[in-house]
């Protein structure tokens, strides 16, 4: 394996990681700039939007696990990978600016977590590198969104 297939995140990776930030920015958006039904159509969606991506990721452990990294397909692995589904769910039973800004927190806090589990081999090692803009630009737009609520 070279340097570069080391840190190097792939084109699709990073495209498809990029394209999926789309949805946050749209939504944050409408948010500032719609009022009633678009304002709460806007939340709707971007509540829905945060807890299917954050549980997504969890999933990409689950997977790096399944796959043999790291531990492998033990136990403590993939029950922490099923943590950000189950505290994503959660963050429904809040108002919605609580709700967006536990969110945010889910985000930055799975990204602190996956670049500890690249460094220790259970997950690739470009995974840190695709996850580091991709979940501040979550976090940023998910925050923005509830302070918009408050």
């Amino acid at each position: 394996m070279t340097v570069r297939e080391v840190v190097h995140v792939p084109p699709a990776a990073r495209w498809l990681g990029a394209a999926g930030l789309l949805p946050f920015v749209g939504l944050t958006m409408a948010l500032w700039i719609g009022g009633g039904d678009t304002r709460e159509l806007s939340t709707t969606m971007m509540e829905g939007y945060g807890v299917a991506i954050l549980a997504f990721m969890g999933g990409c452990r689950w997977g790096f696990a399944a796959a043999g990294l790291g531990q492998g397909p033990t136990f403590w692995p993939l029950a922490i990978s099923v943590l950000p589904a189950l505290f994503a769910w959660a963050m429904l039973l809040f108002p919605p600016h609580l709700s967006l800004s536990g969110l945010a927190v889910g985000f930055i806090g799975l990204l602190l977590a996956d670049v500890l589990l690249t460094r220790h081999g259970g997950a690739p090692f470009w995974w840190s590198r695709l996850r580091l803009p991709l979940s501040l630009g979550a976090a940023t737009c998910l925050s923005i969104g509830a302070i918009r609520l408050i």
